[in-house]
């Protein structure tokens, strides 16, 4: 049971009872998974960061929220991508030309896919349907990334400019993905003499 947390004049007080006065230590764990050791220690983490956040201050409890997601999305993405992958992530090339190059490859990763989706149709009207369906997630992608920069009222500038460049990187990067992918007419035979 968590405890409960009161704002008072002078931050924050934790309210105690008899039904929580157990220190959660004294609980017997050993029949515990893993995992929810892990959710006990970080809801634990939770309350005692809690405790020394002032409320003086309106972002403090963000940088709690914050803490935490980022714990809890870590945690989720373990498995898959190893520990802290949400910092590794952010220490990746977040260039226009580096997300460009990241869009273009991820998605087009899904074009035998595709194809094996689609058997026994004409390749280059499979390759025009793909480059369509990557084309209207990509301009929505884009659209809605724009939307959320302008409600936060940062899409300016640099900012703007950027999208912009990583957009037409894009853009290259799949008219050059289906170039290369699209059948080639086979040579003319050579004329006789």
């Amino acid at each position: 049971m968590a405890t409960p947390v009161s704002a008072t004049s002078g931050g924050i007080s934790a309210s105690t009872s008899a039904s929580n006065s157990v220190p959660a230590a004294a609980k017997d764990d050993s029949k515990m998974s893993s995992t929810a050791k892990a959710k006990a220690q970080l809801n634990s983490s939770i309350v005692q960061a809690s405790m020394t956040v002032a409320l003086n201050s309106s972002n403090e409890p963000l940088s709690v929220v914050l803490k935490t997601a980022l714990t809890g999305i870590n945690e989720a993405l373990k498995d898959d991508f190893g520990d802290n992958a949400i910092q590794n992530a952010m220490s990746q090339d977040n260039t226009p030309e580096g997300t460009a190059s990241r869009i273009v490859s991820l998605s087009t990763a899904f074009y035998d896919a595709f194809k094996q989706q689609h058997p026994g149709e004409d390749n280059d009207a499979v390759l025009e349907k793909f480059m369509a369906t990557l084309k209207r997630g990509v301009d929505q992608g884009f659209k809605e990334a724009r939307g959320v920069l302008e409600g936060l009222k940062v899409l300016n500038g640099d900012i703007a400019s950027n999208i912009d460049k990583t957009y037409a990187l894009v853009q290259q990067g799949y008219a050059d993905f289906a170039a290369a992918h699209k059948t080639q007419p086979a040579p003319e035979a050579a004329s006789a003499s």
